[in-house]
């Protein structure tokens, strides 16, 4: 093995680090289930070759992040089970004009309340993939529509929807307020119902937008969807990019 290849296979990570992300890998899993006590300190330093001091500092990342609870001195015990599956084909749908966003109504049915806050609206020059998915060039401009999504009131989805200006100007895409029954809805009843959607999801480090939104505890990866939805003759009406906290976060889709 050359000296690169082997120093490549090398976890560079401080071993504090790398012994939360394995406990927070059983603990996500179900290998820890909810209410039940990981190993002792002790049963730790021996598994990870690891001091005392590291072990501690390493379940201080986990309880940083919501996913274990003690003291030094007693046992430390997993945490109601935060994470969550998300599933987007459930809320997607244009809601009908007497109901309310599909998405707090299926928040309501988890026990959850759902609430959103708008950020912006306006014309920006969107991020590079948005362009090319819309089809505009350098320097093109879209309609934004930016906000927070809350479950039980805390930050749960940083998303950025994109429309086209021709189709945005004249509506109430581009006023700061909230649009009965959603856009889907919006863009249905002008004729271009949303009939296809094409998900990408990546798993990256978030940005600084993205950190501060999501209250993030650490520095942990966010997941992040780029949604072209698709009307008739395969018109793109909308690019929306989404992130979520990983740790509190799944999508589940059915084939």
């Amino acid at each position: 093995m050359s000296p690169t290849t082997e120093s490549a296979s090398v976890d560079p990570r401080p071993l504090h680090e790398r012994i939360a992300a394995d406990l927070r890998e059983q603990i996500n899993s179900g290998d820890y289930p909810s209410g039940t006590a990981i190993p002792s300190t002790e049963q730790l330093k021996t598994r990870f070759d690891a001091s005392n001091a590291t072990v501690q500092k390493a379940l201080g990342v986990l309880k940083r992040e919501g996913l274990i609870v003690g003291r030094a001195g007693s046992s430390v015990q997993v945490r109601e089970q935060r994470r969550q599956v998300m599933t987007p084909a459930l809320y997607s749908a244009p809601a009908p004009p007497d109901r309310r966003y599909q998405w707090i109504v299926e928040a309501e049915k988890r026990g959850q309340s759902g609430s959103s806050k708008l950020l912006e609206v306006g014309e920006v020059v969107p991020p590079g993939d948005v362009r090319k998915a819309l089809g505009l060039g350098d320097g093109e401009r879209a309609v934004l529509r930016k906000q927070i999504l809350f479950l039980n009131e805390e930050p749960c989805e940083l998303v950025k929807s994109y429309y086209p200006s021709d189709l945005a100007r004249g509506t109430a895409l581009m006023l700061k307020k909230r649009i009965r029954g959603g856009s889907p809805a919006l863009l249905a009843e002008a004729g271009y119902p949303p009939t296809r959607t094409l998900d990408r999801i990546s798993a990256c480090s978030a940005t600084q937008e993205q950190y501060q939104a999501l209250q993030l505890p650490s520095d942990l990866p966010v997941l992040r969807t780029l949604r072209v939805v698709l009307s008739l003759d395969d018109r793109v009406i909308e690019v929306t990019e989404m992130a979520k906290a990983s740790h509190l976060y799944e999508l589940q889709y059915e084939y």
